[in-house]
């Protein structure tokens, strides 16, 4: 064997060795039960089930007759699966002087959720958007004013809004709940645009204006396309604080036209016949199945949107 290849054979010989006495390299591998996995999966099993649990008592009574339930033991499955209560709570349950169920205020909920969300978002988008690139004299006290009304709390100004409403002769209807709801989310939905607009890249903008774009140019063909995860945020804000929402619905409408919430709340708190849990819990779990689905829709959108900038400042 020639002297080179010797050599070359000797330094491999000391890399081989070397490496098995250094032992294997790179990052160390994580035990999966280590003390810190355990304690934060523990802690994430345990919040899971509080908020579970209770999800899991109302879905149980609604599938049981009322015998059963008056055995008190509300934690044990339905013995014999019934769901008299959901088509009772859905079309029969008397809320006030109509016995229509839920039905009636669904569709009230649906007519008054869908404009006044389709509303709140397109102005707040564009309020955002021009706070964000387009720089007019006073926008830092013009958006200084806005978000302050987001703190204001909603009692102080109920009398003032209806009397707004009645001298506009709306007062007791849709629309005008519509656009009370509407004004309402302005404040905080303008805060996530105007943060979620900040965060693109601003030589996007830049580069339109030299080419020659002017403001609704750029809003529809490139701020609007690239805004997909921050309107699903304020989509999932504005739908479930509207069709959750009680208090603007039974002060400024009347019986005919009260949301699924205040029908809920006739239901719940009737005193007149036999207190019928079964058809409470399928009342209440029909009333919250409209933002559930809504969330678990487009949850991942939901979360995008939060990341990508809006809680940014």
């Amino acid at each position: 064997m020639s002297e080179p290849a010797t050599l070359s054979a000797a330094v491999v010989g000391s890399d081989a060795a070397s490496g098995a006495l250094s032992g294997p390299r790179g990052p160390k591998p994580r035990r999966r039960f280590s003390r810190r996995n355990v304690f934060i999966y523990g802690t994430l099993i345990v919040v899971a089930l509080y908020y579970l649990l209770p999800l899991y008592v109302m879905i149980v009574t609604s599938l049981k007759g009322m015998p059963e339930i008056r055995l008190g033991n509300i934690f044990a499955p339905p013995v014999e699966v019934t769901f008299q209560p959901w088509v009772k709570a859905w079309s029969e349950a008397c809320t006030g002087l109509n016995c229509d169920g839920l039905s009636r205020g669904f569709w009230n909920s649906v007519r008054i959720t869908v404009p006044s969300v389709l509303l709140s978002i397109a102005i707040a988008s564009v309020n955002g958007y021009a706070l964000a690139n387009w720089r007019f004299k006073g926008a830092d006290a013009f958006f200084t004013i806005l978000i302050f009304g987001a703190f204001i709390p909603y009692q102080v100004m109920l009398y003032p809004i209806v009397i707004l409403l009645r001298e506009m002769g709306i007062y007791g209807t849709l629309g005008g709940l519509v656009m009370v709801h509407s004004i309402f989310g302005m404040p905080i939905l303008t805060l996530l645009f105007r943060n979620y607009f900040t965060s693109l890249p601003e030589e996007l903008f830049k580069a339109a204006r030299v080419d020659g774009a002017g403001f609704w140019q750029i809003y529809l063909q490139i701020m609007l396309p690239m805004s997909l995860p921050i309107f699903v945020v304020a989509m999932i804000l504005q739908v479930t604080g509207i069709w959750n929402d009680f208090l603007f619905g039974v002060v400024y409408t009347k019986p005919d036209l009260y949301p699924m919430t205040v029908q809920l709340n006739n239901i719940v708190n009737s005193v007149q016949g036999v207190k019928e849990y079964n058809v409470n819990m399928a009342a209440t779990l029909l009333t919250g199945l409209v933002p559930l689905v809504i969330y678990f829709v487009s949850g991942k959108l939901f979360v995008r949107g939060i990341a990508a900038g809006a809680v940014k400042g």
